[in-house]
């Protein structure tokens, strides 16, 4: 097939760093007619509320949102406030709880914020899904389930596995996949957005839209990209993530820490540098140049995108003073009584570890320093005066004790 320059370009884009593009051939043809008629494509990508912090993972598919977005196209951040009331199965070996109405405001609230740093929001089409969800009723939600087979959604590999394993699965769940692909129905998707466990729910969605009369939607999946271990997918729960609100100085330094290795997996899913000038910087640390350098271009990319150019060049110099034991410019100061007190229970109330126990333990490995000096004796107990206390290579306090 002979395609344009942009229809191309706009195809090449759309492949980067995806997992999988559903069918490529409709695609391309969206594309066709949306530069002969110049008629932009509607975009959806659909998010749950279930927690208020986005992290770099979470970025993934907004990227490739704000990508499609700067060629020209509608992209519209899709705020699941109904669905979210279900709870999405995706993945789950258990019935997942479903979030309270004020929870998910709570949490909604703070993902224009967050949005704000990657797309932009001004131009996009912002929708909650209850708009079309809570009108259906008790009718239309029968109505829509008759558009869909039992055995079709048992193909579903969650729901396959928990039935053969005799696990609970709960009607309501079976509404999930169901409401997400009415909302492309709502929103007459051209293109569905998702990460690769969502797969299902968006051919849901393209097989609706042509119950409904409407020429189906294509499919993107995003793979999941792995945290700070390069092993676990990116998540709160594994702390193995970058929150996006995280401070500048925190986000440089976490960027560091990854494998030179999942580096370049990094740069595909993450940076906005074109595809050959990845490569070429690939060459050249494959031909003698450091690995740190790309890794600090990579650090300073992210910062500078969440924070500044300016936050980022100062993060970087945090962490070359951090690296030579220096101590910040910056660090918090914080006021403790009870002199003398014992180191663990010091650093758990200057909130330096969680717990006493965690603080031993962090003793014991040899991550704890007062004045630049390594702790190793878990009984020591400080007398009044001012520490400069140091937990790992990121955490520091300034306590004064009385």
């Amino acid at each position: 097939m002979s395609l344009s320059n942009s229809v191309g370009r706009a195809l090449e884009i759309s492949l980067r760093g995806a997992d999988e593009l559903l069918p490529q051939d409709e695609w391309v043809r969206k594309l066709q007619r949306s530069e002969a008629t110049g008629t932009p494509l509607r975009i959806k990508f659909g998010l749950d509320p279930t927690a208020p912090d986005i992290h770099l993972g979470h970025t993934v598919v907004f990227n490739k949102m704000r990508q499609l977005q700067d060629l020209g196209h509608t992209v519209i951040p899709l705020i699941g406030d109904f669905t979210t009331t279900i709870g999405d199965p995706s993945g789950r070996n258990s019935t997942r709880p479903p979030l309270t109405r004020e929870q998910i405001e709570a949490n909604a609230a703070t993902y224009f914020d967050q949005l704000r740093l990657v797309l932009n929001v001004d131009i996009a089409e912002v929708r909650y899904n209850s708009e079309w969800s809570d009108p259906l009723g008790a009718r239309g939600m029968i109505q829509l389930a008759a558009k869909y087979t039992v055995a079709r959604m048992m193909e579903r590999d969650d729901f396959n596995r928990r039935f053969k394993g005799g696990q609970s699965i709960s009607v309501h769940e079976f509404l999930y996949p169901l409401m997400q692909g009415y909302d492309s129905v709502a929103l007459k998707s051209d293109l569905e957005l998702g990460g690769t466990d969502q797969k299902f729910n968006l051919l849901v969605g393209r097989h609706l839209q042509q119950e409904y009369g409407q020429e189906p939607q294509c499919i993107l999946t995003m793979p999941l990209l792995e945290g700070l271990d390069g092993v676990e997918k990116m998540s709160k729960s594994k702390n193995n993530y970058i929150g996006i609100s995280e401070d500048a100085n925190t986000m440089f330094a976490k960027v560091l820490s990854i494998s030179d290795d999942l580096m370049w997996r990094w740069y595909t899913l993450l940076s906005f540098q074109s595809l050959e000038q990845i490569a070429a910087l690939k060459a050249e640390i494959e031909g003698g140049r450091n690995p740190k350098d790309a890794k600090v271009a990579l650090a300073k990319e992210i910062t500078t995108r969440f924070h500044s150019a300016a936050a980022a060049d100062a993060a970087e110099q945090d962490f070359i003073n951090r690296s030579k034991g220096g101590v910040p410019d910056e660090i918090p100061e914080v006021s403790l009584s009870g002199a003398p007190l014992g180191i663990a229970q010091l650093l758990k109330q200057a909130n330096l570890a969680p717990s006493t126990s965690e603080g031993n333990r962090l003793i014991d490995g040899g991550g704890v320093r007062i004045d630049s000096a390594v702790v190793s004796d878990k009984a020591l107990k400080l007398p009044a005066g001012s520490y400069v206390v140091q937990v790992g290579k990121r955490k520091f306090a300034r306590v004064t004790l009385s």
